[in-house]
């Protein structure tokens, strides 16, 4: 990959993340899978308000982001891929495999230590689910979250094609697993051992305690059935089950400024995997 490919790195991402949000959103306007509880003018502006303050604080802090480490690794053989010298090939596909799994793994983290929930909860706490949810992140996960991927960039060594590859296939399938959309159960029954589909990612957005701590996979569905944290179906169903979670159930909780300072508000709550005790 060379210093042109990733001076439009950036472009590349845009496009298609603008591209498979367009899809998804009007999918789902066409086909939902569930009513809405509350309007998209309330919930669309504080959601893609968020969104566009984590672009704008990532390109200031990681201007060159993941793909820039990769080529830096590239160029100084830093890395596990780089130092066995797999066929470049082979090592796009094993980036992209174990970067998504690194993804799974920090996934269950911020489920499992109190503190890294607290700033998680922020994208569960949306009332209800669809394309923007999966962009919803607080800005302070967003910074954690890219520090973890340079660290695991840095020490696998991956191509850098293997890297663009993974972040745009990362980004459209968080917006495409968050997506309120309305897949036959034959087809999302195929679908959910390929990649992970919107039936199967709502379950882990559910406010019941054992479903939110379920199903973690972003892009790949089988770390989820390997390491025992898939979940099926939710107990009350898609129509009927409650997204969110219990903590903040005000409409007044979707505003960009309360969403921003709910990781200070309040207690931890039951939600943390194996949490004990009282907050």
């Amino acid at each position: 990959m060379t210093d042109a490919s990733l001076a439009n790195e950036p472009a590349i991402r845009l496009g298609f993340f603008i591209g498979v949000f367009a899809i998804v959103a009007v999918c789902e306007a066409l086909a939902p899978r569930r009513e809405r509880t509350m309007p998209r003018r309330v919930r669309w502006p504080n959601n893609i308000g968020v969104v566009a303050l984590n672009t704008l604080l990532l390109r200031v802090v990681f201007p060159t982001a993941a793909v820039g480490v990769a080529l830096a690794a590239e160029a100084r053989g830093w890395g596990v891929l780089n130092a066995v010298g797999a066929p470049y090939w082979l090592a796009v596909a094993l980036s992209v495999l174990l970067l998504d799994f690194a993804i799974y793994l920090q996934h269950v983290m911020f489920h499992a230590v109190p503190a890294l929930w607290r700033l998680h909860r922020m994208h569960h706490a949306d009332l209800d689910i669809d394309v923007t949810t999966g962009a919803r992140f607080h800005p302070i996960e967003i910074l954690l979250s890219m520090l973890i991927k340079l660290a695991v960039v840095a020490a696998l060594g991956p191509p850098a094609l293997g890297v663009l590859v993974f972040e745009v296939l990362l980004n459209a399938t968080s917006m495409f697993n968050h997506g309120n959309l309305n897949i036959p159960l034959g087809v999302d029954r195929v679908l959910r051992w390929f990649v992970v589909t919107p039936d199967m990612h709502r379950v882990h957005h559910s406010v019941v305690v054992d479903e939110t701590n379920s199903n973690f996979g972003f892009n790949l569905p089988w770390w989820d059935r390997i390491f025992g944290t898939y979940r099926a179906q939710p107990a009350a169903g898609h129509a009927a089950m409650t997204i969110g979670i219990e903590q903040f159930r005000d409409a007044g909780d979707l505003r960009l400024d309360r969403m921003l300072v709910q990781p200070f508000v309040g207690g931890v709550g039951e939600y943390p995997i194996n949490r004990r005790g009282d907050d």
